[in-house]
């Protein structure tokens, strides 16, 4: 099985729409959560978030990679510089520790027939390279610790803190924010 990790850019939109809306719908988050404030976030329309996707594509830095396994799209991980994420930028349970301009990573989707084979773990890798060669001081993360359980599909799209600490991240700061009932870390990795 080989893996290989590209920036979602606007030639690599029709993957990024076959990897976070696979249903074909536009009743999904498309990534946008954490990227959108609250409120720009319930004012758009479902039919409108796949053209706001498709215009951060377009932009100097990709707004997420993709991994393909054997030629097949097969996961996505999303992030951007913190100051971006209209949202994470104003939360007040996933705050701030420190004035450092970090890079968020916010998001992991991997197709069900592609989990467990290092997927996510090749997307992590991989963005953590992309950060740095794009000036990003520091990469951070807001993973759950599954305290030996496992998590839901529905859930595991924020990480695991294993996850992120094989990948050298460590554990800054406790959050208030919780997924699938599990507190949230901020994890960070300095680049």
């Amino acid at each position: 099985m080989g893996i290989e990790i590209l920036p979602a850019t606007s030639d690599r939109f029709d993957d990024v729409r076959l990897v976070i809306a696979p249903k074909g719908t536009n009743k999904t988050c498309w990534c946008l959560s954490f990227r959108l404030t609250a409120t720009e976030h319930l004012a758009t329309a479902d039919d409108e978030r796949p053209e706001i996707m498709r215009e951060l594509t377009e932009r100097d830095i990709a707004p997420g990679l993709l991994a393909y396994v054997d030629g097949e799209v097969a996961g996505w991980t999303g992030f951007a510089p913190r100051e971006q994420m209209g949202r994470l930028a104003r939360s007040k349970t996933i705050q701030r520790i420190d004035d450092v301009p970090v890079w968020s990573l916010v998001c992991f989707v991997v197709k069900p027939q592609f989990r467990g084979q290092g997927v996510a773990r090749e997307l992590l890798s991989s963005a953590v390279d992309y950060a740095r060669s794009h000036g990003a001081p520091a990469l951070e993360g807001y993973p759950v610790d599954p305290e030996g359980g496992r998590l839901s599909p529905t859930n595991a799209f924020v990480g695991t803190t294993r996850l992120f600490e094989d990948a050298g991240f460590t554990r800054a700061a406790q959050t208030t924010s919780k997924t699938g009932g599990l507190v949230r870390w901020i994890v960070r990795r300095d680049l």
